[in-house]
């Protein structure tokens, strides 16, 4: 049985995550190895400050503070690194218009897709700890607290790996490259599931990154797709104990 090639599987995606908007992005070579001088160290800050908050207990000031500090790198590396763009998506009239509606319905089709594989996961005991630990987040935080963290987080991380560092790469794998960075960066936290969900939605919201040639519609899917993990995924995990501290590190659906 013959299997697809990469050129099948690639036709059988839909159009707006594989054909690229027009654009000129280019960049003076001084800037652009300024930027990755930028991404470079704001990677290790980055990477090393989520580690450190994902030791925190549920529901403290330290982590709220901590959290918010990793967003404030993520941000502040990606404006510092250089000029960063919205994006466009081709409309069915072959004009260009922002993305909205349909980044809005990937994040709620990647849901979809995470919830089943959630069912699964809880009988795969390692899966099913890495993933209550995370949700111990969401069982004893606050609820606004923990959704405006989720979603600046989310938002974040977008600016700096979608932004920042995918332009900082660039032309050369640009999607598979800032997908394996935002993998890395989650590997501090030692929770497979979180290490395994950035590579999946990484891939997605580089495919996103690139066709668009922005980062608007992979925020826009992100925080889509993170609003409903936190409010659907913790009731099937809710017969776990969270009881004390939270065995391993965890965090935020949405923010690896």
């Amino acid at each position: 049985m013959r299997r697809p090639t990469r050129t099948q599987a690639v036709s059988a995606l839909p159009h707006w995550l594989v054909e690229k908007v027009p654009r000129d992005h280019r960049e003076p070579d001084a800037a652009f190895r300024r930027r990755r001088k930028v991404v470079g160290g704001v990677t290790l800050a980055g990477a090393g400050l989520l580690g450190v908050s994902l030791q925190t207990r549920p529901d403290s000031w330290q982590f709220y503070a901590a959290t918010a500090g990793v967003a404030a790198t993520w941000v502040a590396g990606g404006f510092a690194s250089g000029p960063l763009h919205l994006g466009w998506m081709q409309a069915r009239d072959e004009t260009l218009r922002r993305p909205v509606i349909t980044p809005l319905l990937t994040g709620a089709a990647a849901f979809g897709a995470f919830y089943g594989c959630a069912l699964v996961a809880r009988q795969i005991p390692v899966l099913n700890e890495a993933i209550s630990s995370v949700l111990a987040y969401a069982h004893q935080g606050s609820t606004p607290l923990v959704l405006l963290t989720t979603l600046a987080n989310g938002a974040a991380e977008e600016v700096f790996f979608r932004g920042a560092l995918y332009a900082a790469i660039g032309e050369s794998h640009p999607v598979a490259l800032s997908t394996a960075a935002y993998g890395l960066a989650t590997v501090p936290t030692r929770n497979p599931a979180l290490v395994l969900a950035a590579t999946v939605m990484g891939t997605l919201f580089g495919a996103q990154r690139r066709a668009s040639g922005g980062i608007q519609a992979p925020v826009i899917t992100h925080l889509t797709w993170s609003v409903l993990m936190l409010r659907y995924l913790p009731p099937l995990f809710r017969e776990q104990e969270f009881a004390g501290p939270v065995k391993g590190p965890g965090a935020l659906p949405g923010r690896r």
